[in-house]
């Protein structure tokens, strides 16, 4: 038996209202440019738009007009999704109180998550969504999965809670000092002064 392994997100669907309400919500807060439309082609009477969230892959939301937003929480019952993130970089994130508090969009504030920093607010529908920005590059060659899951078994081996800054820092130096080639004997670190 083999694995059907996963290379990426394809795309996430998601059930919308009226057209022109996820077009505000994806392209006019969220900045996800509107790059094409057709039929649900299971479903003729609902529309699909797709939109590019920045990395190239898809949010398409199915529409309808004949259903109008009702803002409220999505259900978060075992099974459903609890909240969709996408990242921002970190200039667009230190914009992003004052910009949804300028549109009136009831929000978390910043939330610290000890690797990246987060704000959450609702869509239209009433689906959370998080808007994260890492607080780290990965070296050249590696991922921010690489460093996140470096940074985890350092956290574990010292017993601290949750990752935090020293932890990505210590990550992003084994990660290099085990795939960068070196002529020096000694890697240690030193104080030339």
């Amino acid at each position: 038996m083999q694995k059907l392994q996963s290379q990426g997100v394809h795309h996430i669907t998601l059930v919308g209202a009226g057209r022109q309400t996820s077009i505000d919500f994806w392209e006019g807060v969220l900045g996800m440019p509107f790059i094409f439309e057709q039929p649900n082609l299971d479903k003729a009477k609902e529309s699909h738009l797709y939109f590019d969230p920045g990395d190239g892959r898809l949010i398409t939301i199915f529409t309808d007009e004949s259903r109008t937003p009702e803002k409220r929480r999505t259900p978060t019952d075992p099974g459903c999704v609890h909240h969709i993130a996408f990242s921002v970089s970190r200039v667009t994130f230190l914009q992003a109180v004052a910009r949804l508090d300028e549109r009136g969009i009831k929000h978390s504030g910043v939330k610290d998550r000890g690797f990246m920093d987060s704000i959450y607010f609702e869509d239209p529908l009433g689906l959370l969504i998080e808007l994260a920005s890492y607080r780290f590059e990965p070296p050249a060659g590696f991922t921010h999965a690489d460093v996140l899951m470096e940074a985890h078994k350092l956290r574990v081996a010292r017993g601290d809670y949750n990752i935090a800054e020293v932890h990505l820092a210590d990550a992003i130096q084994a990660l290099v000092e085990r795939s960068r080639a070196t002529l020096s004997d000694d890697r240690a670190p030193k104080n030339p002064y």
